[in-house]
This record gives C-alpha cells, structure tokens and sequence, in this order.
C-alpha cells in the first residue's frame, strides 16, 4: 500500500530561523480556523463574536511570552507583539477572567467505576444494596447527591443504562462523551482538542518534542473499508482506557500517600477522522510523493500497449 503514511513532527533546530515562513504559519492556522468557523456558523455566532475571543487570546499569549515585563510596560509590550491598538489592549486587560468548568458528580461516578479497581471489572452492577451496587458506587463519591438522581444524569448523557426486568445499572464503554447534552460536549470539545493542540504547538516551538503527537494516514480506501476499521478503532481505545485508568488512578493515589504536591494533569486520547479525499487539503507527506507518483502512473500509460 502506497498511500499509508505515519506522521511525526520533528523537532526544529535548536536555535529558530532568523526570518519564520509567514506562509507555512498562515496555513496552518487556516486549516485550524476552518473547523471553528463552521462549529461557529453552526450555532449562530458571528464573526465579532469569535474575533473578540481571537484578540483576547492574542493578548493572553503575549503576556505568557513576556512574563518579566513590569506592569506599566505591560500594554506597549504587548501592543507591539499583537499589532493592536494600546487603547484596545488596554480594554481586553480589564475583561473578566474565564470560568473553568468543574466535573459533575455524575461524570465522577462515571470516572470511578472506570479507573477504581474495586469497581472497573463489574460493567453491570445491582442498582441497590450494600455490597457492590450502583448505590454503593455512587455513594462512595458523594452523599450530597441521591444515588437515583446520578442514575438517571448518567442514562441521560448515555454512559449507562438500566436493566428493568433485573434491576441492574449497566456501564455503556462504548460512549465516553456525554449525549444529549450539548454544553458539555462543547466543553470535551474544548478540552480535548484544545490540549491536542497545545501538545502540538508545543512540540513545534521546543528544540525537543515535550509530548507524544503522531498520527497513522491513509487515503485511497473505499467508504466500505473505512467502515470496516471502525470496530477496530474503538477496540483500540476501549484496551488503551482499561489498561491507562487504573495506572493513573494508581498514581493519583500514591501522589496523595506520599504527600508529593499534585499540581500537574495529564490528558491521553486516541481520535479517527474520514471524509472523501477531495474534501481536505492532502498532509504535507502526500503533497511531496504525490508528482511521483503522478509521473509514475503516466509512464506506466506510455509503456502499456
């Protein structure tokens, strides 16, 4: 098969280019924005809407670039690394702070019964009782909250569903972000795209790659075969949950044994992404075999009888 590639991103040089290709950057965050403008379109929002957001997180980025800079210098410093105005600096400086979403007792109990050993090989669990019960499950993350109530948040989302006729509480693995619920699911959104791209950037702007950023690609496949692999994608990340959750549970709990400080997080995801060849610009690998493999498929015309 010609056409599978794996795609790494290697470091760039120790020290960076005098003069940075404007062009390469520019299109890389075209292919970035494409997807935002549509989510945005989608639901309603303007372009000022976002282009609020952009400015904001252009100052936000220049004070993380510059962070000895003293506070009366602050709105020239950054006027000059963002091209905006000092007055309009001036005015994001003064917005107020983001809100960071918390997780709900439901997504934690969810949580648990996935990483806890004492919970994540029952994937079907009695809904009452003292032993090992949704209700004691529940239970074990709050008292706050009536174990009914976390059953039905978490049939709502669709991470579980009850079995009437034997009144059991089953775990659908299939199904790691929340249905139904579309706040939340903007907020994976966020979340998971927004640490995949930092790991990225990252890696770009470091002498040596800081996180593990790779993707496998292969185009000429027909819909059927992508169907096909479907299965074994999920069957993919299903093994790599199972084996990755109770390791870091594991480590959240020595870390608080132990008394270190726990002030890092860490995030791991796997994706697949399909669509019709001609709807997405071709990965930087194909776009260089690709006059070869054009000459080669003439040639071959030209010898054929």
């Amino acid at each position: 098969m010609h056409a599978l590639f794996l795609e790494d991103h290697p470091s760039p040089p120790a020290a960076p280019p005098s003069a940075p290709d404007a062009s390469a950057v520019l299109a890389a965050c075209r292919a970035l924005l494409r997807p935002l403008a549509e989510l945005a379109i989608a639901r309603g929002l303007h372009h000022a809407d976002v282009d609020e957001l952009l400015r904001g997180a252009f100052v936000d980025a220049a004070l993380a670039a510059h962070p000895d800079v003293t506070p009366h210098r602050a709105v020239s410093r950054v006027s000059t690394a963002t091209g905006l105005h000092r007055r309009e600096v001036n005015r994001l400086l003064q917005r107020e702070p983001a809100l960071t979403a918390k997780r709900t007792p439901a997504t934690q109990v969810f949580t648990r019964w996935l990483s806890d050993p004492a919970w994540r090989e029952q994937t079907s669990l009695p809904r009452q009782g003292a032993g090992s019960s949704f209700e004691a499950l529940a239970q074990s993350v709050t008292k706050d909250v009536h174990p009914r109530s976390l059953l039905e948040e978490l049939c709502r989302l669709g991470l579980a569903r009850v079995d009437e006729e034997n009144d059991r509480v089953e775990l659908l693995l299939e199904r790691f972000t929340p249905a139904g619920d579309e706040p939340r699911m903007l907020g994976f959104v966020a979340s998971n795209v927004g640490d995949h791209l930092q790991a990225a950037v990252a890696n770009v702007l470091s002498p040596k790659p800081l996180h593990l950023e790779q993707a496998v690609f292969a185009d000429e496949l027909s819909a059927e075969s992508v169907q096909q692999l479907q299965p074994l994608i999920r069957e993919q990340w299903q093994r790599l949950l199972r084996a990755l959750a109770p390791e870091l549970q594991k480590a959240i709990d020595d870390d608080a044994a132990s008394g270190r400080t726990q002030d890092h997080r860490l995030r791991v995801g796997l994706y697949g992404y399909h669509a019709p060849m001609q709807d997405d610009p071709p990965p930087h690998d194909v776009i260089e075999k690709a006059p070869r493999r054009a000459a080669a498929r003439k040639a071959a015309r030209r010898s054929s009888p």
